[in-house]
């Protein structure tokens, strides 16, 4: 039988609430969120007949070893020793400072206080309902699952400190979908990387899209964030994902030799307008020329993460990177790094988010579509604002499912809507009036056309013609029904309805109203 989230859910909760007192929210998740890890692992793996299983439990390391530890007077000292160490032992990818102390007394309270709170936290991941070793074939993701929603309530809780771990999972949807990977075009060998990972939700998103094991790889700045991002991978059935922490602008972890290494899709939500992105590097002196095309302002770091992300794609490389509005038209050194991005032909596209999207940030952000392949012949750059396009989900806005999929369908075909999506050729971009300012309402006009009212009509009656004449492409699917339902009202430019309102609906829906094909 399969596991309810809404069981999972409610569980998660319940051990919030045991931890909620010295802590706030950035403090006990990493407390909850071993136990989701320990609690799962133990039930996928604690008993696997694989030769090489991709998580090593040592003998007494387990969930069950952890229940034989309720009410011991040291029980937080030996979940560290003889669980989480252990554990730390065996996996070469796990680390230390991935793991919460299980024996501060400052966060979990001293002598009782401590053994109360961590065998009750204990016993609310043994509910039965929490079994998962039956369900190994369909609902291996489902603790994943519930740890990215998690993750995205501790994001709105903590604000902008603790909300830069988190992409809300509609944004990483359209990104994994825009750069165009998927089961065809992907093979185990195919290689996708994040600069900037986070927990590592950016980077799952596009491997389901792929739908296969594809090497992933990342690399995070904060050491605890990072150490979610590995457990997150296992969670997720990615164990042999590479997730390394550090500095990428400073000093990048993924190199071959003395270069970046590449990759055939990069995405990433790096911090807006970082202001600390110089910390560790002397520009003029980089040593894998991220800075060609010229050194962005010291206190805005959003073209650095952009540049890096150029470097580190193959030649027929995809990637797709969040970013404040701001790049798109601010002047100076920013200004001249544009014009080389749009002159280079790697910019395929440019989609603009409803603002208050993300935690921490009200401001709008775009997607940056990137595509090497054929950029010498590009010759233009797609264009959709898909500001208005969200629904208000408490504090927050949200994408909706319609929302995600008009951005996504418009974006493969490339098509032009009006007021929403236009291909910009290069040379209007580039021309003396625009000057390569990308700010999407110098191409794209998004007002609503103002409603137009017919005194005439309303003082004297009858249906405007130009109202009729506006719904043109629904009289050419259906062909007879403007006749069937509108007579001419008496007085040039007017019409009236031929029968009443009841009689409308079975007029329209007669097979000789509609065109065939």
């Amino acid at each position: 039988m399969a596991i309810k989230k809404s069981d999972l859910y409610s569980s998660i909760w319940a051990s919030c609430d045991e931890l909620r007192g010295g802590m706030d929210a950035g403090q006990y998740k990493d407390y909850v969120l071993f136990m989701l890890f320990i609690k799962y692992i133990t039930d996928k793996y604690g008993n696997s007949n694989d030769f090489a299983p991709p998580v090593t439990i040592p003998k007494g390391a387990s969930f069950t070893d952890m229940v034989a530890l309720k009410g011991k007077s040291d029980i937080g000292d030996k979940i560290n020793t003889q669980i989480i160490q252990p554990l730390i032992d065996a996996n070469a990818r796990l680390a230390r400072s991935d793991f919460p102390d299980f024996n501060d007394p400052n966060k979990l309270g001293e002598g009782q206080a401590m053994i109360d709170r961590l065998t009750n936290l204990i016993g609310i991941f043994q509910k039965p309902e929490l079994d998962f070793s039956e369900n190994r074939a369909d609902h291996d993701d489902i603790l994943g699952d519930a740890y990215e929603y998690l993750m995205r309530h501790f994001a709105t809780q903590s604000g902008k400190s603790k909300g830069q771990f988190y992409t809300p999972s509609e944004v990483s949807r359209v990104i994994a979908q825009v750069i165009g990977i998927s089961p065809q075009n992907t093979k185990a060998a195919t290689t996708a990387y994040d600069p900037t990972c986070g927990s590592g939700s950016l980077l799952l998103k596009v491997a389901a899209q792929a739908g296969k094991h594809i090497t992933l790889e990342g690399q995070e700045k904060d050491v605890t964030t990072a150490g979610l991002a590995r457990m997150n991978m296992i969670l997720h059935d990615f164990p042999t994902a590479n997730i390394l922490s550090g500095n990428t602008l400073a000093a990048p972890k993924f190199k071959d030799g003395e270069q970046l290494r590449t990759y055939d899709y990069v995405v990433a939500n790096p911090p807006f307008s970082d202001k600390t992105w110089t910390s560790g590097l002397t520009l003029s002196k980089d040593p894998f020329q991220r800075f060609a095309w010229g050194e962005p302002p010291a206190k805005q770091g959003d073209y650095a993460y952009l540049l890096h992300i150029i470097r580190s794609m193959k030649g027929s490389g995809k990637a797709a990177c969040i970013l404040p509005h701001g790049v798109l038209f601010r002047g100076n050194a920013e200004a001249t790094i544009r014009q080389q991005l749009v002159r280079s032909g790697y910019l395929k596209g440019i989609i603009g988010l409803p603002s208050n999207l993300f935690y921490g940030t009200g401001i709008p952000a775009c997607i940056v579509v990137l595509d090497k392949e054929n950029a010498a012949a590009r010759k233009g750059v797609f264009m959709i604002d898909a500001a208005k396009g969200f629904i208000k989900d408490s504090a927050k806005n949200r994408l909706r499912e319609q929302d995600i999929h008009r951005i996504v369908d418009t974006f493969t075909k490339q098509a032009d809507v009006p007021r929403y999506a236009r291909m910009v050729p290069l040379a209007e971009i580039a021309n003396p009036k625009n000057d390569f300012n990308l700010n999407l309402p110098r191409y794209i006009d998004s007002t609503e056309p103002e409603d137009i009212q017919d005194i005439d009509g309303h003082l004297r009656g009858g249906i405007p013609e130009r109202d009729l004449d506006a719904l043109g492409a629904y009289w050419k699917v259906l062909p007879g029904v403007r006749g069937v339902l509108f007579d001419p009202a008496g007085r040039p430019g007017y019409a009236r309805l031929r029968l009443p309102l009841a009689e409308v609906r079975a007029a329209v829906q007669k097979p000789t109203t509609v065109a065939a094909g």
